[in-house]
């Protein structure tokens, strides 16, 4: 069920041998201009037909108010409801904690002040198909509330019955969302960028999904149509850190959690144990053929599943820092002892019993994380993914006079004579 690879010997430049996951090459973009091209011509024409042919449903409606969210809400379940409840209270008050002053910084008579101001409009998405994902939906609408974005929407597939979930919708009012749109895939990005009758356009975009979800977001990022953050959150990776000490029932149903959200990510052991491979993998293979969600499972697993053994701890930090997964557990026995090696993850786990899964729903942090590799260069989904920083310059008496030749002298070096004279015009008055 887990691949075996075996890099002892092999030394700390291991990127090279490791295996990556295949995203489908051109395939997946080619068919994602193709819907965004026609979302843009035909609009809510267009999210129609493509819901029916993706989502086998046809869809009338394309926008759900906040009336239809309060019903939902009224209609939660007690337990359910103490669980959204408890994890809006977390993420809130972590996100609060990012919050910052607005910045003032003075040198020689030169003034610069940082405001943050929140974008107007943020629109969210969040997976439905495979799993109802209402935890994605206070991920991220709540830190845009707390950054103080004006509206917030949410576009969500269907279910079978041509309804976004009960639990999309309660999540939803909880978490402050103006609207709910019942549009899933690449469709959903394209109303979200460009506009539909039905879905104005958003200033940002934010939240997972799977390759045409992501590979959408970079397509209209790219364009300039809106923001984005700078990292690719597509299908679900974990990596699993595990020695003698752990046990394997642990590392295994920690490695199939991610797993269950289907294919395209990553499932990965590291230990220094073979014995340790041995037994995690065996536990794995039991619980994938007792799974419910096995096809999801052996979707993820036959081509993201591998048991690694290395060295020992030095070269497991060279395997996850390569891979830089989304989530990554520290489960061995000295899991503060291998933290300072961590440079790549989106999160990091430390402990027997910290699983991956109280990140995902409870912890506070967004679980709307960087996969495909891209922790090497961003970052979990923040609040300042909703804000933009304007500086604001202003000049004391006489400090004109000061940079005035350094001003001219950089402009005329680049060939730029107005620049020069802007300045050398107001010392001349």
């Amino acid at each position: 069920m887990l691949a075996r690879l075996d890099l002892r010997g092999t030394g700390t430049d291991v990127g090279d041998r490791l295996p990556r996951p295949d995203l489908g090459g051109a395939a997946p973009v080619e068919a994602v201009r193709e819907i965004l091209a026609e979302v843009k011509k035909r609009g809510d024409a267009a999210l129609r037909e493509y819901t029916e042919r993706f989502d086998g449903v046809a869809v009338e409606r394309l926008s759900i108010g906040p009336d239809a969210l309060d019903e939902a809400l009224a209609a939660t379940s007690a337990p359910l409801r103490e669980a959204l409840e408890a994890a809006r209270a977390n993420i809130l008050d972590y996100h609060r904690s990012q919050l910052r002053d607005e910045a003032v910084h003075e040198r020689d008579g030169i003034t610069v002040r940082e405001l943050p101001r929140p974008v107007d409009r943020a629109g969210v998405y969040v997976p439905g198909g495979r799993a109802p994902l209402l935890s994605t939906v206070l991920m991220t609408a709540i830190p845009a509330r707390v950054a103080g974005v004006g509206e917030v929407v949410v576009c969500s597939p269907p279910g079978p019955d041509g309804r976004v979930p009960a639990g999309i919708l309660a999540a939803a009012a909880l978490a402050g969302v103006d609207e709910v749109h019942p549009v899933g895939g690449a469709q959903a990005i394209g109303a979200l960028a460009y506009g539909t009758e039905s879905i104005r356009p958003v200033d940002v975009i934010v939240g997972p999904g799977n390759v045409y979800v992501a590979t959408a977001k970079r397509e209209v990022g790219a364009e300039g149509a809106v923001g984005l953050p700078a990292a690719f959150a597509g299908p679900s990776e974990v990596v699993v850190v595990a020695d003698e000490t752990t046990p394997a029932d642990y590392a295994a149903i920690d490695l199939v959690v991610q797993a269950e959200h289907g294919p395209d990510g990553l499932a990965w052991l590291i230990t220094w144990s073979e014995s340790v491979a041995d037994a995690v993998s065996d536990a794995v293979a039991r619980l994938v053929a007792a799974s419910p969600r096995r096809a999801d499972l052996e979707s993820t697993l036959d081509g993201g599943g591998y048991a690694v053994v290395v060295d020992g701890p030095e070269q497991a930090a060279a395997v996850f820092n390569a891979i830089a997964p989304e989530h990554l557990e520290l489960m061995n026995g000295d899991p503060e002892a291998l933290l300072p090696l961590v440079r790549n993850a989106g999160a990091v786990f430390c402990g027997v019993d910290a699983p991956a899964s109280v990140g995902d729903y409870v912890a506070g942090p967004s679980h709307v994380l960087p996969t495909f590799g891209t922790a090497r260069f961003s970052s979990a989904l923040r609040v300042d993914d909703f804000l933009k920083c304007i500086h604001v310059v202003s000049l004391s008496d006489g400090t004109l006079e000061r940079v005035a030749p350094y001003v001219a002298a950089l402009a005329e070096e680049e060939g730029l004579p107005a620049h020069a004279e802007s300045v050398r015009l107001r010392e001349r008055r």
